[in-house]
């Protein structure tokens, strides 16, 4: 059975930061691209960052670039998602998803497997 399993969100006040994490189990980790979705309220969830099995390749939604760190280390089955500078638009329901067809995508419905999120509010 594949489970990933975020953590790491909460509340902050802008400016501050977080440290996601999206443990992977029931997976050959290493034979998935890893991303980071988002959700606000009364929004479509959107694309947020993506990384390659390797961690080569890396790509970040331009509204974060500079911001947040796309990360992983496969001999934990993990993959990070470091927040800087968070603003109140960073508020979200915040869901990682794995994808073993594509090098890397930015596409949803390219992600086989999903997590149950992890809430992150950023107050002003």
């Amino acid at each position: 059975q594949v489970r990933l399993v975020e953590s790491g969100g909460g509340s902050v006040q802008a400016g501050g930061s977080l440290r996601l994490s999206c443990a992977a189990s029931g997976l050959s980790f290493s034979s998935y691209a890893m991303g980071w979705f988002r959700q606000a309220p009364g929004e479509e969830r959107e694309f947020v960052a993506v990384i390659s099995r390797s961690g080569k390749l890396i790509h970040h939604v331009d509204s974060v670039q500079g911001r947040f760190t796309i990360s992983r280390d496969n001999s934990k089955n993990t993959v990070y998602l470091q927040m800087n500078s968070l603003k109140p638009e960073d508020t979200a329901v915040y869901y990682c998803a794995a994808d073993a067809t594509f090098l890397i995508s930015t596409t949803q419905s390219d992600y086989e497997y999903w997590g149950q999120g992890t809430q992150v509010t950023v107050s002003a």
